[in-house]
């Protein structure tokens, strides 16, 4: 009997955390956006851009009108559409393409182990940008001068490739 009690008393304080748990949720889902932040900071004033959900926003904003790309499957359009015509990205693999292309010539970035090549290349003398855990750094550096941006979660190398690369 008291093996039955001691089951009835521990699927009880199951039944509250799972309760808890889904009252939760949805303030924890709220957090569910990165910051981009200018250099080595993560001052609000600095903040470059917000990442929620497949929006990318200028700024802290979360307003239709800052939105800058919509990121829909592997393709980047600008602002909030997601038309054909609007397409400035293609991401496939470790690459990045013009529009709406995976042609060869069309390729602008190559993403390899952390660093963001220019075009089709994965030579030392043509990465553009190095990602170091939250850190994103111009070229080949990881030096604090050197230092672009912080971000404040993990983010898809394509995208920062977009954001910061010159294309």
């Amino acid at each position: 009997m008291r093996s039955v009690n001691k089951c009835f008393f521990i699927f009880d304080k199951m039944k509250h955390l799972i309760i808890m748990t889904i009252m939760l949720l949805p303030f924890m889902m709220g957090k569910a956006q990165n910051k981009i932040y200018k250099a080595n900071s993560t001052s609000y004033s600095d903040c470059l851009y917000t990442i929620k959900g497949d929006k990318i926003y200028r700024g802290n904003s979360t307003s239709y009108s800052d939105c800058k790309h919509t990121v829909d499957k592997n393709k980047i359009y600008n602002g909030n559409s997601t038309s054909y015509s609007n397409c400035l990205y293609t991401l496939s693999g470790d690459k990045v393409y013009q529009g709406n292309s995976t042609s060869y010539s069309d390729c602008l970035y190559t993403i390899k182990s952390g660093k963001i090549y220019k075009g089709n290349s994965t030579s030392f003398s043509d990465c553009l940008l190095t990602i170091d855990g939250q850190k994103v750094y111009q070229g080949n550096s990881t030096s604090y001068s050197n230092c672009l941006a912080t971000t404040d979660g993990m983010l898809n190398h394509s995208l920062i490739a977009i954001l910061f690369g010159p294309y």
